[in-house]
Order: C-alpha cells, then sequence, then structure tokens
C-alpha cells in the first residue's frame, strides 16, 4: 500500500487526465522504494508515514516524471534531488563505523 495516492501524485504533477495513471503509479512505487532502499527502513513500518517523508516521495515521483531519463547537473549526477535526498537522510538507518548526525543542539 502506497503511503502517496495516485490522485495526490497527479496533483503534485498538474495531470488531469488517466492517461499517465500506469507511469504515474510506477514512479510512486519506484519512489517509495529508493526511500526505503536508501534509509533501509520500509515504510510500511512508520505508520502513520510522517508528512516530509510522504512529501519527498511525492517530491521523488515528481522529479522521475519530468525526468524520464538519467539527469546531470554540470558534473553530478543524482538520483534524486537535495530536498528528497535531505529528507531520506535523516531517517536513514545508521551503520557501525558511520559517523553518527551532527547534534542540532550545537550554537553557532
Amino acid at each position: 500500500m502506497s503511503c502517496v495516492t495516485l490522485s495526490l501524485a497527479k496533483a503534485q504533477v498538474n495531470v488531469e487526465h488517466s492517461a499517465d495513471d500506469e507511469l504515474i503509479q510506477l514512479y510512486i512505487d519506484a519512489a517509495e522504494a529508493w526511500f526505503e532502499n536508501h534509509t533501509g527502513r520500509k515504510l510500511a513500518n512508520l505508520s502513520p508515514v510522517p508528512a516530509d517523508i510522504r512529501r519527498a516521495i511525492l517530491l521523488l515521483t515528481g522529479f522521475y516524471y519530468m525526468h524520464r531519463e538519467a539527469v546531470s547537473y554540470g558534473d553530478a549526477v543524482r538520483m534524486a534531488p537535495f530536498g528528497v535526498q535531505a529528507v531520506a537522510n535523516f531517517y536513514r538507518e545508521r551503520w557501525f563505523g558511520e559517523p553518527a548526525p551532527e547534534d542540532d543542539d550545537d550554537e553557532f
């Protein structure tokens, strides 16, 4: 079960017809799979799915819909926009030996 509905994804990409429904659903599924693979967490275990994750899934779905081929910006090739990666990194499981994220309580 997707955490993002087809109608919500269609609103994100401004599609009012049904000709691309199957394609958009594929992109929703792919975006959710990318998020799960990147974070090491199953979306089904995050009930209810937080709004920032749902928004990231919507952004990535829109990214896939608008950029149907490999995308590069200058020297960097990205699998997801920075905003999506930032949310996914926040929820990412940490692995042994990997540095912990920096504390938000630090003063500048």
